[in-house]
């Protein structure tokens, strides 16, 4: 199993990016809403994607591990977002 984070300043494009995944056939697609560590404001939030897949061995080396982490990095890049791996 690998697990992933996309997370997105705007709540229509994580949406928008998430029913992609789920369309894709990813075993797991959410949106939440995160706040940003160490900030009080309100208007300080991101909306996370969270992505696992069951079909994926969780090992940093593997073509497909690594595939998919430069996929999602790429994708939260093009929409002023961030990548982050949950830890494990």
């Amino acid at each position: 199993m690998t697990e992933h984070l996309i997370v997105l300043p705007d709540k229509d494009t994580a949406e928008k990016i998430a029913d992609e995944l789920r369309e894709e056939g990813f075993t797991e697609v959410r949106v939440s809403r995160e706040a940003l560590a160490g900030e009080d404001d309100a208007e300080a939030v991101e909306w996370a994607v969270y992505v696992r897949e069951d079909n994926v061995l969780n090992d940093p080396g593997s073509g497909t591990e690594n595939g998919l982490r430069e996929r999602f990095e790429a994708l939260a890049q093009e929409h002023d977002g961030w990548y982050d791996k949950p830890v494990d």
